[in-house]
């Protein structure tokens, strides 16, 4: 077995004085590659060198994309890599397991407390249901592309009245919530900008 990768990187930090928790989030729609691993490498450096933790999270909200072991395969390659998380997912006895106060530490077991939160932005009128299909997105990119127009939503679902998306949010059609983010930008010079921020909550 080949020595941990972090014996052969040196990475010099200077600007942190206090433990730093580091993360690194894959996604199990494959197995990890050697850029991931390098990002891996990094959290996993910053960490130990600021006598911190390496929390290892599952993001694993891409549900079509699952691939069956690549959890297994991330964890069982970032233990041969000799980069074994303090925190978050983990492997004891070939069995995926979670350890750590903050969990869960896989995304999908996350969604009640998101959508505790949604709700709460809804609530607020913070954010709004978009009930926008893939397909009209697609158009509505591909138009603006051909218009040489920067990609971005054009807010068609922040018209509807609250009391029509609440009957077809009811009714289970299928939506997003998106953040209704207002930018205020002072342009001081004659130099032509263009200002742009889109969110969604799935």
């Amino acid at each position: 077995m080949p020595a941990p990768l972090y014996r052969y990187t040196v990475i010099h930090i200077y600007r942190y004085t206090t433990p730093v928790r580091t993360r690194f989030p894959p996604s199990p729609t494959g197995f990890l590659h050697v850029g991931g691993l390098r990002t891996a490498l990094f959290c996993y450096l910053v960490a130990k060198q600021t006598k911190g933790s390496f929390l290892l999270r599952i993001e694993d909200t891409d549900r079509e994309r699952l691939v069956e072991g690549a959890i297994e395969n991330i964890l069982r390659t970032l233990h041969w890599a000799g980069l074994d998380p303090d925190e978050g997912v983990m492997m004891k006895n070939g069995v995926v397991t979670q350890e750590g106060t903050h969990g869960p530490y896989i995304q999908s077991e996350r969604l009640p407390l998101y959508q505790k939160y949604a709700a709460q932005l809804l609530e607020a009128g913070k954010a709004y249901p978009c009930f926008c299909s893939p397909d009209r997105l697609d158009q509505m990119r591909k138009e603006q592309q051909e218009a040489k127009q920067a990609p971005m939503y054009d807010r068609k679902c922040l018209k509807i009245a609250k009391e029509e998306s609440t009957r077809r949010i009811a009714a289970g059609e299928k939506h997003v919530i998106r953040l209704e983010i207002r930018c205020f930008l002072k342009v001081t010079d004659s130099l032509p900008i263009t200002w742009h921020m889109s969110s969604t909550i799935t």
